[in-house]
């Protein structure tokens, strides 16, 4: 398997799942209310809210409840997005990665191959999470930024076509940790690998028979 791009999944891939639950999910979900009240107005946030809105309930109970049920809604991770942001930029938030991942992707930098990120959380919020790692600012390595409202729903094969006529190479390997993900990108000709961190919520067998690595060390060999 050789690639000409890398697209990366955050979430149990590059991070820890459980940081984004214990720490992102909490942070946000204790600040809808007090955030709002400043940036409610604003045309693009006002814009989320209403599809929120359209649910019929209480905007920051609704925000609440798809914060707890772990929804992968559009409005909300836009939503969850700028508060993070604001954290990050604060110093109150830092980011979580793997020790096998920053080295990873500077030597496939190096090598050539294009790295784009891939996640249900906005692209405000991936990109003040690629920039307040415990390895430093590796935003300089990301190519481009794709989430649900840029590329569409992470498991429906239509994304993964909008997304490489944007990358522009082909093969291009993505990385996650579902396999539902991986199906889909696999149907648009894209190479695949599960990844299973150790003490990680997926298994092997949930894989599949996708390609299934621990490391992002196991990557380099398949990429050539």
């Amino acid at each position: 398997m050789q690639s000409g791009a890398v697209v990366l999944d955050i979430e149990g891939t590059t991070s820890s799942a459980a940081y984004v639950t214990d720490v992102l999910y909490p942070y946000a979900r204790a600040r809808y209310a007090s955030w709002l009240a400043v940036h409610g107005d604003e045309p693009a946030v006002r814009a989320h809210l209403d599809v929120v809105a359209a649910s019929g309930t209480d905007v920051v109970a609704t925000l609440e409840r798809w914060t707890d049920e772990d929804r992968k809604d559009t409005a909300l991770k836009a939503i969850q997005g700028w508060i993070w942001d604001e954290g990050f930029a604060a110093g109150a938030l830092t980011s979580h990665f793997y020790p096998d991942v920053a080295p990873a992707l500077r030597r496939w930098d190096a090598a050539g191959h294009g790295l784009w990120v891939f996640s249900s959380g906005s692209v405000t919020a991936q990109r003040a999470w690629f920039a307040h790692g415990p390895d430093g600012d590796l935003t300089a390595l990301i190519r481009g930024w794709f989430d649900t409202e840029t590329a569409g729903p992470k498991r429906e094969p239509a994304s993964y076509a909008r997304m490489a006529a944007v990358i522009g190479v082909m093969p291009i390997t993505f990385l996650s940790d579902v396999a539902a993900e991986l199906d889909a990108a696999r149907a648009e000709g894209w190479a695949t690998v599960g990844v299973l961190r150790p003490g990680g919520v997926r298994s092997e067998e949930a894989m599949g028979d996708h390609t299934v690595v621990a490391s992002f060390a196991e990557v380099d060999a398949l990429l050539g």
